[in-house]
């Protein structure tokens, strides 16, 4: 089990919707862009998160969004930091709060699903310690606790 995570995550609400997408879309829109993946700008309405909103999870600085995460079952999803706050280890917070949250309620393995093209988050994720199962959309395992 990972070190237990030290930030505290509140549930997403419709209240930082309009900040949620913009840190999304500009969290995505090279690589999708690069991967011609569109629209570049994924989200554009709130109706688009209907039945995933309890499963986010937002990491606040007051008013601010610094990251946030999607817990869904087994599986990380969305896992975004805020440009104004990336380079500062929110990443593996984030990640590591998310592991922990899923271990709460399961044992399965845990999964996730990175563009190889980010490779800052490839780096992110192979550094705690999941491993690469497939290469076409890269999905990833956690190792089994030695």
């Amino acid at each position: 089990m990972p070190e237990k995570s030290k930030i505290e995550l509140i549930p997403f609400c419709d209240e930082h919707y309009s900040q949620y997408e913009k840190i999304y879309n500009e969290c995505f829109f090279d690589m999708r862009k690069a991967l011609d993946i569109e629209p570049y700008g994924f989200y554009s309405d709130i109706s688009q998160l209907d039945g995933k909103k309890g499963n986010i999870f937002l990491l606040m600085d007051g008013g601010t969004i610094v990251g946030s995460v999607g817990c869904y079952g087994s599986e990380i999803d969305d896992l975004i930091v805020n440009k104004a706050y990336q380079g500062k280890g929110c990443g593996q917070k984030l990640l590591m709060w998310a592991v922990n949250y899923i271990r709460e309620y399961t044992s399965e393995p845990i999964t996730l699903t990175v563009a190889e093209w980010n490779q800052r988050a490839v780096k992110l994720y192979t550094r705690s310690g999941f491993v690469i199962k497939k290469r076409s959309a890269i999905q990833w395992q956690q190792r089994a606790p030695v």
